[in-house]
Order: structure tokens, then C-alpha cells, then sequence
């Protein structure tokens, strides 16, 4: 057993970090009812390529190496709601309004889970 866990430590640690940003997403899901009625504001991480494709409806698209540049577009006094395509760039610019001051920062996970 201690083999296999020394082989497949790896694996098993990314399907724990797959398993954790769905479980998330799916919270957040759950609470977008509720983050609507409080104003809240929904951003698009994803390039403007990627953003015309296809998007949520409501979603503003600041691609995520624009973001420090435009957080003044981004008020702190309402929930603001993050998508990207899979999680990972919303979870990177969650964690960068979260250093800049905003308090109430949800990552939604894939755009899709916000239709």
C-alpha cells in the first residue's frame, strides 16, 4: 500500500484538487440566488477570444492580466462572483481582489455554472 501511495501521490493529489474547486464551484453555485439579490457583480476572466465564444448572461469580461490594471471597475461594496473556463484563472483572481480588499470574492468555477 505504501508503494502504491509513493507511485501515485501525484495523481491522487491533483484529483483531491479537482475534487475541491468542484466542490467549491458547487457551493457558490448554491448561493447565486442569493448573491444576485445583493447586487452582486459578475466578471469573466477569460481572454476576449474566449469571452465572445460564449459567456453567461450579466458577466463582464476582464481578461485576468488586465485585472490589477481595471480593478477600479470592480466596486468592493457588493459581492463580486468570478468565472473563467475551468476555475483556475477565476481562483487566481479571486485571490488578487482578495489581496487588494475586497471581502466578498466567490469563485464560480467554469462560466457554464453561472447559466
Amino acid at each position: 500500500m505504501e508503494a502504491l501511495f509513493q507511485q501515485y501521490w501525484p495523481l491522487m493529489l491533483l484529483a483531491a484538487w479537482f475534487a475541491y474547486k468542484w466542490m467549491r464551484a458547487r457551493q457558490v453555485r448554491h448561493l447565486l440566488p442569493s448573491l444576485r439579490e445583493k447586487g452582486a457583480v459578475f466578471v469573466d476572466v477569460r481572454s476576449v477570444a474566449e469571452f465572445s465564444a460564449g459567456n453567461a448572461p450579466g458577466c463582464s469580461n476582464i481578461p485576468l492580466p488586465e485585472l490589477k490594471a481595471r480593478l477600479k471597475e470592480i466596486p468592493k461594496n457588493v459581492p463580486v462572483v468570478l468565472c473563467c473556463a475551468s476555475g483556475t484563472r477565476s481562483g487566481m483572481a479571486s485571490a488578487m481582489l482578495r489581496g487588494n480588499g475586497y471581502a466578498n470574492v466567490y469563485n464560480a468555477g467554469a462560466w457554464r455554472n453561472l447559466l
